[in-house]
């Protein structure tokens, strides 16, 4: 009978293919393995370099408004921005900062100026730089309006030494490294969402500015070392369906028309809860109708003007009741030494790390020209400036949280720091029109009336 054959060698064979492909599938996955994880690690970084350095602007356009405070959910390090060549935290960056706050006068004030691209920002900003003291800028350039104006006023502001670092209230972190950085004497806080009409369309944008923003500020001035003495922009709006006039700031303020309103009380309230508790130095200031060069776009002297120029009709409203709508116009020079006034008899705050040790300065103002005027007799002061004759279209006021009447009554301002407006509404526009055709290279007829008027005044 023949033998069986051999088959041990055949299984050897088979087992050791067995263990090469097995051996070839694990060295396989592996490769896979390491290439999957640094194919991963790669797109991870480059989405981190993405979203860091292309991250949405602040401001890309022009008269929309995005949500306000896009840095607030992100870490400092997260939200790191660049302003010119220097990274916000670098150390040319602290330099720009340090330098821009350092006073140059005997006893100068260090003042963070939030909202220092603004209309009143920078010009108080100016104001303070050009008597010695240090200022730094704070400010988000959100697009409420052209943020392109914004962009000029910073240029200006720059070519006298002033540094704006732009970040936005509610990052926390941003704000704590300033405090950190810089041992503010005063904070002049003039950042918020401003607008009546507008709070009706977007709520939420005037929440986290002027409540959440404002908190954010206190909350992180409350645990600086030392406290800073903080001067703030209230409004004339606070008074609201007030019917006594003219306003005085013993008048009730419960009664807010508006939104935007609603929120510059809300911030009075807040106010005095954090003097109270934390012993921060705190005085509001409301503004009444602030207008002149380097204005606001959404104000009506200002869009009056342009539409004047441009042959489109404009709208004046008149009130239910067929009277004419007025408003206490104050002239941008007057509120400024408004707001120095009031910073230069701020009292200390008498906190320490976020522990009060004694009873705070808390107080408020009204901050206004005390002239009532139509907004009728405004245009006819545009028209003579400007040459053209407006194309009016009289309107009854709608409900949309407008006022048929603002009118300030400032003894008590003249009374602490000599507040004393100069400036009529005729001259001011004047001054106003003169900037308004400089800035946009407007001729002929518009020159013509700024010269006419500058030489009969």
């Amino acid at each position: 009978m023949p033998a069986p054959p051999d088959t041990s060698k055949t299984m050897k064979l088979e087992r050791y293919n067995s263990y090469l492909r097995k051996l070839h599938s694990t060295k396989l996955l592996n490769a896979s393995s390491k290439f999957l994880f640094r194919v991963t690690l790669l797109i991870a970084l480059v989405l981190i370099l993405f979203f860091t350095v292309n991250y949405p602007p602040l401001s890309d356009g022009t008269h929309r408004v995005p949500p306000l405070h896009r840095h607030n959910h992100h870490s400092f390090l997260s939200t790191s921005l660049f302003s010119g060549s220097s990274l916000v935290g670098g150390a040319s960056w602290e330099k720009q900062v340090r330098h821009s706050s350092t006073p140059r006068r005997l006893n100068g004030f260090s003042v963070l100026v939030t909202g220092a691209a603004g209309f009143v920002g920078s010009h108080c900003s100016l104001a303070l730089k050009k008597r010695g003291d240090g200022v730094l800028g704070l400010d988000n350039f959100n697009d409420y309006y052209d943020p392109s104006l914004k962009r000029a006023r910073q240029n200006l502001l720059s070519k006298h030494q002033i540094f704006i670092v732009e970040g936005d209230l509610n990052d926390e972190a941003l704000l704590t490294k300033l405090f950190d950085v810089v041992p503010f004497t005063h904070v002049l806080h003039l950042a918020a969402q401003a607008g009546v009409r507008y709070a009706m369309q977007n709520p939420q944008s005037y929440v986290r500015s002027n409540i959440a923003g404002f908190v954010n500020l206190l909350e992180v001035a409350k645990a600086a070392n030392p406290q800073p003495a903080i001067v703030w922009a209230s409004s004339s709006s606070v008074y609201g369906l007030n019917t006594e006039n003219p306003f005085s700031e013993r008048d009730r303020t419960d009664q807010p028309a508006s939104l935007y309103a609603a929120t510059k009380k809300a911030g009075e309230e807040i106010a005095h809860t954090y003097n109270h508790i934390y012993g921060l130095s705190l005085t509001g200031l409301r503004f009444f109708t602030v207008y002149g060069p380097w204005g606001r776009p959404d104000m009506a002297y200002f869009f009056f003007t342009k539409d004047i120029l441009q042959g489109k009709p404009i709208d004046i409203y008149k009130t239910h009741d067929e009277k004419e709508v007025a408003r206490d116009f104050t002239y941008i020079d007057d509120v400024v030494k408004g707001c120095l006034g009031a910073l230069d008899t701020a009292e200390k705050s008498t906190g320490s790390g976020g522990k009060k040790k004694g009873p705070a300065q808390l107080r408020v103002y009204n901050l206004g020209n005390t002239s009532p005027v139509p907004v009728g007799r405004l245009v006819s002061i545009l028209e003579g400036l400007l040459g053209t004759k407006a194309k009016k279209h009289v309107i009854t006021m709608p409900r949309n949280g407008d006022v048929p009447f603002t009118h300030a009554n400032v003894t008590l301002a003249y009374k602490d720091f000599g507040y004393k407006p100069t400036t009529d509404l005729a001259s001011g526009l004047r001054k106003f029109v003169k900037w308004y055709v400089n800035y946009f290279g407007i001729e002929s007829k518009t020159a013509k009336g700024t010269q006419h008027a500058d030489e009969s005044s």
